[in-house]
């Protein structure tokens, strides 16, 4: 499968449980990778076959900027969302990570993977199985 990168996005938003966290906006890191097929951009070369990643960035800078989450798992759910709206993205991974969050380490974070549902219906039908069903 081929993949678009979008690499250390940097955003501030209110995020953590505890009320110091949440007194002021944190800068928080976000990696995206999406999956796709791009052999239609990459054959035509015309803009209107691709999938426009600066858009996205945009969507996701904006969402996390108004956003106020208490946890990184959250945040990294909707910016999931966000990605999977565009249904040429069959799946995406999502890295959030808080650079001061813990003492003595660079950063911590969370990183998912989550799949379309037009890609769950299809493998779904195609191994028998119903759409709720775990993959």
């Amino acid at each position: 499968m081929d993949k678009i990168l979008i690499r250390d996005l940097v955003a501030r938003c209110i995020i953590g449980v505890g009320e110091e966290e949440r007194r002021e906006k944190q800068d928080v890191v976000i990696n995206v990778v999406l999956s796709a097929d791009l052999r239609q951009a990459g054959k035509s070369d015309r803009f209107e076959d691709a999938i426009d990643y600066r858009a996205l960035k945009k969507r996701i800078v904006a969402m996390v900027e108004d956003s106020s989450y208490h946890l990184v798992e959250a945040l990294a759910e909707r910016v999931a969302e966000i990605c999977l709206e565009d249904p040429r993205v069959e799946q995406t991974q999502v890295t959030v990570e808080k650079p001061t969050a813990l003492r003595f380490a660079q950063s911590v974070g969370v990183e998912i993977i989550r799949t379309s549902n037009i890609e769950r219906r299809t493998s779904n039908s195609e191994r028998g199985t119903r759409n709720d069903e775990p993959l």
